[in-house]
């Protein structure tokens, strides 16, 4: 990479001075309005700051790991993250840019445990602009940022009235309200189960469900499983699938197209849905998490619960005509289709930001002269 000739070239450890945050166990937290930013970015709020904001926190250990994070106000920096204490005359909204984008997993000070050291990271060469040019490239990718937190607060605004609209048009209450030809019948009325024997016994075609309503995937592919070891069955598109042990935790769906014919053991079964019940309005039946949580309840096991079959369709619900199911599918549909639609758009904006950040801070792109110096 050639750097830029009138950009500094140091170490990370001229660039900033970094410091381990401060130890707050729970029963020394007290009320307060300060926020409490650790390894994994915001946790909670305390009374006293120990540190004054704009401030940077990278995550030290654990799923964090080498994560910056920006803090706009006074803070208390955890202990499981490094924080800035002196930005050396640097933009604080760049060095977050500039921390963030930098992958650290090579500097790994620790064993099992990713660990960062900052004595570990002090000497790593870096090379960055003046602070002219920081501050232009930190409004640039402002920006950008700006759009992604507008769209994700839009997301967050949307799912939560589709949640409401989810637990309205499915709720009894809404029978009792427009008197409709609602039925009280148990589930296994309209489910059959499926155990169609899998006698090809693919390995890399098993199916797994994952939790929290995340869908129908490929199961990893082990390489170590013994032939014949355990029974699988074949899976058909449209057929409603469920974990035995994990369905209260969301881990539901339809059966996709793309993955018929696939298979799985009977602790994720299958079922084929009746005529009379519209597969999309089932899962949307199955996805409120009024409804899936309260499936423990059926389950059996001291330990490890699970739901089998003949427990699961001894479950009661509450059944419109299937043109009022539709009707409520197509409700439902419309507005998933437009979260997803800003899932898709704030992806876009991320890739965005990252293909810019990537260009911008390594100097391949320059912000023009003009536009710099209107930042001194």
């Amino acid at each position: 990479m050639i750097v830029p000739l009138d950009w500094n070239e140091t170490t990370l450890g001229e660039f900033v001075s970094l410091q381990r945050g401060y130890d707050l166990p729970d029963h020394n937290r007290e009320n307060g309005e300060i926020p409490v930013v650790g390894g994994g970015g915001p946790n909670g709020y305390h009374s006293e700051a120990k540190a004054i904001g704009p401030g940077v926190v990278i995550g030290r250990s654990g799923a964090g790991f080498g994560t910056a994070f920006y803090v706009k106000e006074n803070y208390w920096p955890h202990n499981t993250g490094l924080f800035v204490t002196d930005f050396k005359g640097n933009d604080p909204l760049f060095v977050f840019h500039f921390l963030n984008a930098f992958d650290f997993s090579s500097y790994n000070s620790g064993g099992a445990q990713p660990s960062l050291n900052r004595n570990y990271i002090y000497p790593i060469s870096i090379s960055y602009p003046f602070l002219s040019e920081q501050k232009a490239i930190s409004d640039l990718l402002s920006t950008w940022d700006e759009a992604i937190e507008n769209t994700e607060r839009l997301i967050r605004a949307k799912e939560q009235r589709f949640n409401g609209l989810l637990c309205e048009l499915m709720s009894e209450q809404r029978n009792r309200q427009r008197e409709t030809r609602w039925k009280k019948v148990r589930i296994g009325s309209f489910l059959t189960e499926s155990r169609i024997p899998d006698r090809v016994n693919d390995p890399k075609k098993r199916l797994s469900v994952r939790l929290h309503l995340k869908g129908v995937e490929v199961r990893e592919y082990r390489g170590t499983e013994a032939d014949g070891a355990t029974a699988y069955f074949i899976r058909k598109a449209g057929q409603f699938i469920y974990g035995k042990q994990n369905v209260f935790r969301g881990a539901l769906g339809i059966v996709p197209l793309e993955l018929d014919g696939y298979s799985s053991t009977q602790d994720i079964p299958t079922f084929d849905i009746a005529d009379h019940v519209n597969k999309n309005w089932l899962q949307f039946l199955f996805s409120d998490p009024n409804f899936y949580k309260k499936l423990e309840l059926y389950a059996s096991g001291s330990g490890s619960k699970r739901l089998h079959p003949k427990e699961l369709f001894r479950v009661t619900v509450t059944l419109p005509p299937l043109e009022a199911q539709h009707k409520i599918n197509d409700t439902l549909s419309s507005a998933q289709h437009e979260i997803d639609l800003l899932k898709q758009l704030a992806e876009k904006y991320k890739t965005q930001k990252r293909g810019l950040m990537q260009k911008m801070l390594t100097g391949e792109w320059r912000v023009k002269p003009d536009v710099v110096k209107s930042y001194e």
